[in-house]
């Protein structure tokens, strides 16, 4: 295992490998394309800033993953002081562009869910990340990730329930 110092690796280079999956994750935890983007570029931004030594791709990997979940959270955090206008329509056609119309009602479900059930749905069902590998990015143990996900579930599987029965 050698450490990979960010001074010789391309920026370019890490960004066209992570940008995509952490905006996907940004636009999860956010559910605005615009707060999404900025969380990528704040990750970014620290990322170039800082000294960073990893040890393997996946820490790397996992570095870039919970940044961007911090980042996220202080996000949600400064815009739940504001007020906003209903963006429903907005969300649904950032949804749409990533993750195609059929998964709408579960994505609008999983955005339901609170923060810490919803960022292991995210990087376990939509980004594909094992329950290990979900555990090591947020440092929590395996069995909390397991915990999380069947809670993630029955909440998934009770909200889309009262959904298709209002529908």
């Amino acid at each position: 295992m050698g450490l990979f110092p960010k001074p010789e690796r391309d920026i370019t280079e890490v960004y066209n490998k992570y940008s995509d999956m952490l905006f996907r994750i940004s636009l999860m935890q956010l559910g605005n394309k615009d707060d999404a983007m900025d969380a990528v570029q704040d990750v970014f931004l620290k990322y170039m800033d800082k000294t960073v030594l990893f040890f393997s791709d996946e820490h790397e990997k996992a570095w870039f993953i919970k940044a961007t979940v911090n980042r996220c959270h202080d996000i949600y955090r400064k815009n739940s002081v504001r007020a906003h206008e209903d963006l429903s329509e907005a969300h649904n056609v950032s949804y749409k562009e990533h993750f195609g119309e059929d998964n709408i009602s579960i994505l609008e479900a999983v955005e339901k869910l609170p923060e810490k059930i919803k960022t292991v749905v995210i990087l376990h069902y939509l980004e594909g990340f094992s329950v290990e590998e979900t555990a090591k990015m947020l440092k929590i143990s395996a069995s909390a990730v397991k915990m999380r996900l069947s809670r993630g579930r029955d909440a998934l599987k009770i909200l889309l329930e009262k959904e298709e029965f209002n529908a």
